[in-house]
C-alpha cells in the first residue's frame, strides 16, 4: 500500500481513535473513496505527521479554526481528539476565549455550546 495512507491511517486513529476511524471506513462508497483516501493521504498522512508542531497545539489549531468556521460537527469530533491528545478542559476554554475575540461572539457561544457537554464527564 501508500506508506503515506499508512502513517496517515495510524495518526488518523490515534487523534480520532478507532471507532470514529472504523465508522468513517464502513461508510465509504464509491462516491466518498476518493475523500476518504484525500484526507487520509493528506490531512492525516502529510500535515498531522510534520515535526512542526506537536498534537496537542495542531489540536488547539484545530479547534480554533474550526469554531471560527461554525463546523459544529467536526469541531465536536476534534474536542474529543484534543482530550486524547492532552489537551486539557482549561486549555480548550482558553482556545473557545481567543475564539470569541478573534472571530466573534457568536462563534465562541456556539462553540462553548458544543464543547460543554463533551467536557461534562472530563475532570476539571
Amino acid at each position: 500500500m501508500n506508506p503515506v495512507f499508512d502513517e496517515g491511517m495510524r495518526v488518523r486513529r490515534e487523534v480520532l481513535g478507532d471507532e470514529h476511524v472504523d465508522g468513517a471506513v464502513a461508510r465509504t462508497d464509491a462516491f466518498t473513496a476518493d475523500f476518504q483516501d484525500f484526507i487520509t493521504r493528506y490531512a492525516w498522512g502529510e500535515v498531522w505527521t510534520r515535526p512542526g508542531l506537536e498534537r496537542p497545539v495542531r489540536s488547539c489549531v484545530a479547534l480554533a479554526v474550526l469554531a471560527a468556521l461554525g463546523h459544529e460537527q467536526e469541531l465536536a469530533m476534534h474536542v474529543r481528539a484534543a482530550l486524547r491528545n492532552g489537551v486539557t478542559r482549561e486549555e480548550i476554554k482558553e482556545v473557545l476565549l481567543q475564539v470569541g475575540v478573534y472571530a466573534g461572539v457568536p462563534a465562541a457561544n456556539r462553540a462553548f455550546a458544543v464543547a460543554q457537554p463533551i467536557l461534562a464527564g472530563e475532570p476539571s
